[in-house]
């Protein structure tokens, strides 16, 4: 077996039923740094507060006694980070589906009730006062959003296990959990519910209101006046805010660069979705210029009918622009983050290799020796008023070559930043800490470095191995010439500096993509429900238009290709207004990270999922367009 010493042969002397391995009680003192945790069986008649009231008096300050639900201290810290990871998850997803709901409803209502003049100005002809027409529309939003929200929260309680499970299974949370539902969840999430769809139908109301009477004489699809003048200025305003944001990434620290991101694609989303009746017709006039020079009807009625029909035209986008956008700023600036994170990392050390663990957690003092370089021995030491615990390593001297810093010897220790700042440190201080098998110890700080170092305290090597007897070392970095071959039996293997960058955080960076993917899937999701509802609204809407083609002479396939051609020239608009939106505040995130980092960082944008993510609008689009027209047609 493999141990902190190196391979060592054991002799099984039998077997149980329970988990991993069990030695003598004067084995495991030699393997594992002290007792950590005692536990109580009690008796079917013990009192639990008696039993822990008494362990209390033995144990009296030399530790501490868990009962009951204050037992999850005693679990593994990777869990802890888990749940953080998970809870982060369910977080972003809430407040993600909260803005994409807001701005679908918005959008489709504000379409609904463009398609709805003739009906609202035939309101106001037999009498309809603008308040009673704006209670109408909230009247309807509230129908819709109780019905909508009541389904969603009854979905959301049977649908919780299978959820709990995917999170599970991708990482998010660990073996084990189980799903608690409370009553209140699912009623703050039915309230929740209505109240985002009474919001999302507040513009429209005011719009509704203001139908004139005489619109009910209205027979042209002419949009003469598409934009206000409120609605232009509020547009302008968020599409600056947008701006600002982006402009802002370039010149935040890392911990503002993401809200500033997010405030970014926001901005910009909104803020073009909002002068997308006054921009389409001008946009796509001069992109479909060439269109109204081909020979044939088709082209100059996709042309025609896009410029004409601006509200359905920018109805249509509008969905398109905030799914790519998010998927493009989404998935492009955690790729960015990762691969600046990698180079950061790169760069840090100045070594020729790096002698990581294959098969084993960790290098065994063996597979150190053999290795020949700047070793961290990974351990853990508890400081500070609280007690916290401090990510550590023991070093050995090709410390001081690879890194930079002189390595500590003796009673020192060097620490970041961070730590220096959090707990009052200062370089020439004696410091208390605690190692891992209970002892405490003083050591004197003799240096204080940045927070790039992959560890908080860094201590001599010989030391760590004094109070952690099974610390495993993380990598060795070779510094000098090559390293003799590595038999296979010390579980190691050489690779580069750059490799053991991008897989050092292997598993972090494997949580952070299906992350992404799940934050892009539910966007995409919502998104692509108000793609189809608005397509298949306008097509609904657009029966008369296509008897007309008929009887004009169209055949049944000149009209669905007409507005297939339509349909993709619309999604291929909101694409490329998508992709303008997220750019502005990718690049900023790029020139921030080389700003701070002084390293040269690139932009990476991930083409394969916006790709799947403008197919799949493309697709739906289509068919959502191409079925109700075909089944019209045919009753015609």
């Amino acid at each position: 077996m493999l141990t902190a010493r190196g391979p060592q042969r054991f002799s099984v002397s039998g077997t149980i039923d329970g988990p991993g391995y069990y030695v003598t009680d004067r084995r495991a003192a030699e393997l594992a740094g002290g007792v950590r945790t005692i536990g109580l069986v009690l008796g079917p008649d013990a009192d639990p507060d008696r039993v822990a009231e008494a362990a209390r008096r033995v144990v009296r300050g030399d530790g501490k006694v868990l009962t009951g639900a204050a037992r999850d201290a005693l679990a593994p810290k990777q869990d802890e980070m888990t749940r953080w990871i998970g809870g982060q998850v369910l977080t972003a997803m809430a407040l993600l589906s909260a803005f994409v709901t807001v701005f679908n409803v918005s959008s489709t209502f504000a379409f609904a009730v463009a398609q709805r003049r003739r009906e609202f100005g035939l309101l106001r002809t037999i009498g309809a006062t603008p308040r009673q027409v704006k209670r109408l529309v909230y009247g309807e939003a509230l129908l819709v959003g109780v019905i909508g929200a009541a389904a969603g929260a009854v979905a959301g309680v049977a649908l919780a296990p299978a959820m709990t499970g995917l999170l599970i299974d991708a990482g998010f949370q660990p073996a084990g959990s189980e799903v608690s539902i409370r009553w209140w969840v699912p009623a703050a999430a039915w309230t929740l519910g209505v109240a985002t769809a009474v919001a999302g139908a507040g513009v429209a109301s005011r719009r509704a209101s203001r139908v004139k009477p005489l619109e009910t004489m209205r027979e042209a699809a002419v949009d003469s006046r598409p934009m206000t003048r409120r609605r232009w200025a509020t547009g302008l305003v968020t599409t600056g805010l947008g701006a600002a944001c982006s402009l802002g990434t370039a010149f935040a620290g890392a911990d503002g660069m993401v809200l500033l991101v997010l405030g970014a694609a926001m901005g910009l989303t909104a803020g073009l979705t909002l002068l997308l009746p006054g921009l389409t017709g001008p946009v796509i006039g001069a992109l479909t210029r060439p269109l109204a020079r081909r020979p044939g009807a088709t082209a100059v009625l996709v042309r025609e009918n896009m410029i004409t029909a601006v509200r359905r035209t920018s109805a249509t986008i509008a969905p398109v622009l905030a799914t790519v956008a998010f998927a493009v700023l989404i998935t492009s600036a955690v790729q960015t983050t990762q691969s600046a994170d990698t180079t950061r990392q790169a760069a840090a050390v100045r070594a020729e290799a790096a002698v990581v663990p294959r098969g084993t957690p960790g290098l065994s003092d063996a597979a150190v020796a053999r290795a020949e370089g700047a070793a961290l021995l990974s351990t853990t030491l508890y400081g500070g008023e609280r007690r916290v615990a401090l990510p550590a390593a023991g070093v050995t001297p090709g410390f001081e070559r690879a890194y930079g810093v002189r390595a500590p010897r003796g009673n020192a220790v060097v620490v970041t930043d961070t730590v220096a700042a959090a707990h009052g440190w200062r370089e020439g201080r004696t410091v208390t800490l605690t190692f891992e098998d209970g002892r405490t110890g003083r050591l004197r700080v003799t240096a204080v470095v940045d927070d790039s170092m992959p560890y908080q305290v860094f201590l001599p090597r010989e030391l760590v191995r004094a109070h952690d007897p099974s610390a495993l070392a993380d990598v060795v970095y070779r510094t000098g010439a090559g390293t003799a071959a590595l038999p296979a039996r010390l579980g190691a293997r050489e690779v580069s500096v750059a490799a053991h960058a991008a897989s050092d955080d292997a598993e972090e960076d494997r949580l952070v993509r299906v992350f992404t993917l799940i934050l892009v899937a539910i966007t995409a999701g919502y998104t692509m429900i108000a793609v189809a509802s608005t397509v298949l609204t306008a097509t609904a809407g657009r029966v008369r238009d296509l008897r007309v083609l008929r009887l004009s002479g169209a055949t049944p396939r000149q009209v669905l290709l007409t507005l297939a051609a339509e349909t993709c020239c619309v999604v291929a608009l909101g694409a490329g207004m998508g992709l303008a939106a997220a750019v502005p505040a990718l690049f900023g995130t790029a020139h921030g990270l080389r700003r701070e980092l002084g390293l040269p960082v690139e932009l990476s944008v991930a083409w394969p999922p916006v790709a799947g993510v403008v197919a799949g609008c493309l697709l739906l689009a289509t068919t959502a367009t191409v079925l109700p027209a075909r089944a019209a047609l045919r009753r015609a």
